[in-house]
C-alpha cells in the first residue's frame, strides 16, 4: 500500500471499537446507539417524534422521503423499513436518503445488527447490498422498489448541496454536537430548508443550543420535548408556512412510450414498470435486442479513472447499480457469469490509471490491484502485466438481460415498427409508423423516452443530438469441451471472455463513422492480434479453433465527450430562435415536456444504461435522484447544444429540471 492509499484508508476509517459487545466510535469518543436499548430509542426519537405511525397509514399511492444525517449501523433505516412494512399502504413508496462520512466495515455492520434479532430478515438484505459500499452514491433497492435507500458516503457538508429531493421527515442523527461539531453547521440547516417538502418534520436526540439555533435560523419551528430513557430532552419540529399533505402522489398507473428495445430501452422500460407504469416498448426489429445489444456476450465492468470526474462517478455508480440489478434478476448461469474481470495495464498511461484507482483504496469486493503473477493465477493463463481485478464483474448475454428486464406484464412490446413521425397532440406524444398504406398511430402517452441508439436523432424533436455511429466487430472462437480455458475475462484495449455457451468472445473493434455491418476478416485479425498481445499463452492454446472463427458486427452510439445522454430534452427550435440569457432559471427554458433521452453509451451500455434509466425514472416520478446534481448536469442531453450556443454556464443548472413539487 502506498502512502496515498494509506492516507485515504485512514481518512475513511470510522475507528470503530467494541466495548461490552457494543460498537463505539474511537474517532468521536461516542456510542453508535444507546447501550440501554438502542432499538427502542431509535423508534421513540425518529419514528414517534416524526409522527410516522400516524402519517404513513394515511398515504395512498404516494412517495414518502426520509433524510438521515448519519447512517452508522443502519439501525434507524431498518426501524423505518420495518414500520413501513407494517403500516404503509401497498401502493406507497419509501425513499430513505442517508449520509455517512465514515462507513463501518461489513463484518462490523453484521456484528452490530446481530444485536437485534427482530430485524434479522431486513438486516440480511441490507448487508447483501452493503458489501460494495465505498465513497460515492449508492442506490439500494428493496422489496421490488417499495423501499429504496440512497446511501451517500462522504462529507455531508459537501454532498447535501448536491441532493435533488423533497424530504418529508428528517432524522438528525450522528454523534453529539460537542464531539462532532463539523456535522452541525449552518450549511446543513440551510440545505434542510432547501430540500424540505411541505410540512416536513424533523427529530433529533440532542437538545444542544447550536442545533436549536441552526434550525430556528433555517425557519423550522422547534420544540423541546422529553427525551428517551435517561436523556431529559430532545428536539422535534416542523417546517411551517406550508399547508396540506406533504407527500407527493406517486406517478404510478401512468403511461410511457420507450423507443428502442436494446439495453437502454429495456432498462428504461424496466425502471418505469417497476414503479407501476404502463410502458409501450417500440422497436423496428422483429425481436428485442437485435443491434449492439444482440451480441451473444457482453462484458460488465467499470472503466474507472481514479479521479473525481464525471466519468469515474458514472462508471462506479453504473457498475454497482448494474451488478445489484442483475443479482435481483436471477439470470441463469448460461446468461451471466460473475467470473471477474481483469483490466491489464498494457501501457504507461494505463498503468498510471490503474495505480490511481488502486490509491483510492476501494473495497476488495469492488476492485483490487494485482501484479502479473497474481493476474496470471486469477486468469489461469500466463500474463505479463499487472492491473485491476473486479471480482463481481463478468460476462452477460445481453439478449437474455434485455428479456429479463422486459418480462413484465406492464410492458407491452410493439415490434416491426418503422417510426415515421412523432407528434404532440393535446399534451400527449404520439408515435406514428408508416407503410404503403399510409401512416398509422402506434402509441400515445404523456412521456416519451428516446433510447434507440444512433437513431435517437432521426426525429425532428431530437435532430440536434450529437451522436456518432461507431462500428464494432466481435470474434467468436469455438471452445471444445475439455480444452484449456481462461478463468476470468481479460481486458486491455479489447477483451476475451472465458467460454460462454461454447465460445470465447474477443472484441471489439472500434471504427467511428463506419456503418457497414459485414463481418470482416481484417477485423478478426485485429481481434486476434489483440488477443496475442494480451494473453499469448491462451492465444497459442486456441490455435486449432482460429480456423473456425465467426463473428458479429454492430453499431454503437457515442458522444464527443464519451459520456452518455440521460435526461429531459429541450425544444432546440425554440431555444435557437429565442436564445436565453446565460443566468436564466432552468425551469424557464423551452422544454419538450415529457421527452427524455437515454442514449450515447458507446461500448459501455451494459454498465451505464441501467443507472441512467434510474435517473430518468426518478426525474419523471418526482423521486430523489440516485446520483448527485453535478453528474446529472454532466449527462444532460442538451449540453452540446448549449455549449455550441455559448451558454455553457447554463449546463450545471439543468439538473434542477424538472423541479420536484
Amino acid at each position: 500500500m502506498n502512502s496515498k492509499s494509506a492516507d485515504i484508508l485512514q481518512a475513511n476509517d470510522p475507528q470503530l471499537e467494541w466495548k461490552e459487545q457494543q460498537p463505539f466510535s474511537g474517532r468521536y469518543g461516542d456510542v453508535y446507539f444507546s447501550s440501554d436499548s438502542g432499538l427502542d430509542e431509535s423508534r421513540y426519537v425518529f419514528l414517534t417524534q416524526n409522527h410516522l405511525q400516524e402519517r404513513w397509514p394515511r398515504l395512498n399511492d404516494e412517495v414518502f422521503t426520509i433524510a438521515e444525517t448519519g447512517f452508522g449501523t443502519g439501525l434507524n433505516f431498518l426501524c423505518a423499513w420495518q414500520l413501513w412494512n407494517e403500516i404503509a399502504p401497498a401502493g406507497a413508496s419509501l425513499y430513505f436518503i442517508s449520509f455517512e462520512k465514515y462507513p463501518i466495515a461489513l463484518p462490523d455492520l453484521k456484528k452490530a445488527l446481530a444485536l437485534w434479532p427482530q430485524l434479522q430478515t431486513l438486516s440480511k438484505e441490507l448487508c447483501q447490498q452493503y458489501q460494495w459500499i465505498t465513497p460515492g452514491w449508492h442506490r439500494l433497492i428493496f422489496d421490488n422498489g417499495r423501499v429504496t435507500l440512497t446511501l451517500i458516503i462522504g462529507d455531508i457538508a459537501d454532498t447535501l448541496p448536491l441532493v435533488k429531493a423533497k424530504v418529508d421527515a428528517w432524522f438528525l442523527d450522528g454523534f453529539a454536537p460537542a464531539k462532532n461539531p463539523e456535522m452541525w453547521q449552518p450549511v446543513i440547516f440551510e440545505q434542510m430548508a432547501r430540500l424540505s417538502a411541505q410540512s416536513s418534520t424533523f427529530a433529533t436526540f440532542t437538545s444542544a443550543g447550536i442545533v436549536k439555533r441552526g434550525l430556528l435560523d433555517a425557519s423550522f419551528n422547534v420544540n423541546k420535548i422529553s427525551g428517551y430513557g435517561r436523556k431529559r430532552e430532545m428536539l422535534a419540529g416542523v417546517m411551517p408556512n406550508h399547508s396540506g399533505n406533504s407527500n407527493r402522489p406517486k406517478a404510478s398507473g401512468q403511461h410511457a412510450i420507450v423507443i428502442g428495445a436494446g439495453i437502454a430501452g429495456a432498462a428504461s422500460a424496466y425502471a418505469l414498470a417497476n414503479r407501476g407504469w404502463q410502458v409501450i416498448l417500440i422497436d423496428r426489429h422483429s425481436e428485442i435486442a437485435q443491434e449492439a445489444s444482440g451480441n451473444p456476450v457482453g462484458i460488465i465492468y467499470p472503466r474507472l479513472t481514479g479521479q473525481d470526474t464525471a466519468m469515474h462517478k458514472l462508471a462506479l455508480a453504473g457498475y454497482l447499480h448494474t451488478i445489484r440489478l442483475i443479482q435481483s434478476l436471477n439470470l441463469s448461469a448460461n446468461d451471466f457469469n460473475a467470473c471477474g474481470v481483469l483490466q491489464l495495464a498494457f501501457d504507461a498511461q494505463e498503468l498510471k490509471r490503474c495505480l490511481a484507482v488502486a490509491a483510492r483504496n476501494l473495497p476488495e469486493t469492488i476492485a483490487r490491484y494485482v501484479d502479473d503473477i497474481q493476474a496470471s493465477e486469477l486468469a489461469g493463463t500466463a500474463l505479463s502485466q499487472p492491473g485491476l481485478f473486479f471480482p463481481a464483474a463478468g460476462w452477460v448475454n445481453p439478449v437474455a438481460l434485455c428479456k429479463a428486464l422486459t418480462n413484465n406484464k406492464l410492458i407491452h412490446k410493439v415490434l416491426n415498427c418503422d417510426i415515421q413521425a412523432i407528434k404532440k397532440i393535446d399534451g400527449r406524444w404520439q408515435v406514428w409508423s408508416g407503410n404503403q398504406h399510409g401512416e398509422q398511430l402506434e402509441a400515445e402517452a404523456p412521456v416519451l423516452i428516446l433510447a434507440n441508439s444512433n437513431e435517437a436523432d432521426q426525429f425532428g424533436i431530437s435532430s440536434n443530438l450529437s451522436l456518432q455511429a461507431v462500428r464494432g466487430q466481435i470474434s467468436l472462437l469455438p471452445h471444445q469441451a475439455g480444452a484449456k480455458d481462461i478463468k476470468t475475462v481479460i481486458c486491455t484495449d479489447g477483451y476475451v471472455s472465458p467460454s460462454a455457451n461454447g465460445q470465447n468472445a474477443l472484441g471489439a473493434t472500434f471504427s467511428p463513422n463506419d456503418i457497414a455491418l459485414d463481418v470482416r476478416e481484417t477485423d478478426h485479425l485485429a481481434n486476434l492480434n489483440m488477443l496475442k498481445k494480451m494473453a499469448p499463452q491462451f492465444y497459442q492454446d486456441a490455435q486449432t479453433e482460429i480456423l473456425s472463427i465467426s463473428g458479429r458486427a454492430a453499431l454503437r452510439a457515442a458522444t464527443i465527450d464519451y459520456l452518455p445522454m440521460a435526461g429531459p430534452l429541450l425544444d432546440h427550435d425554440a431555444l435557437t430562435k429565442h436564445p436565453p440569457r446565460y443566468n436564466v432559471n432552468a425551469s424557464s427554458l423551452p422544454w419538450l415536456e415529457g421527452v427524455y433521452v437515454n442514449a450515447g453509451h458507446g461500448s459501455k451500455g451494459l454498465t451505464h444504461a441501467s443507472i441512467c434509466a434510474e435517473m430518468i425514472a426518478a426525474s419523471i416520478c418526482g423521486e430523489p435522484a440516485p446520483v448527485d446534481s453535478k453528474l446529472l448536469a454532466a449527462l444532460d442531453p442538451n449540453r452540446f447544444l448549449l455549449r455550441k450556443m455559448g451558454l455553457k454556464a447554463l449546463v450545471q443548472g439543468l439538473a434542477a429540471y424538472p423541479p420536484l413539487h
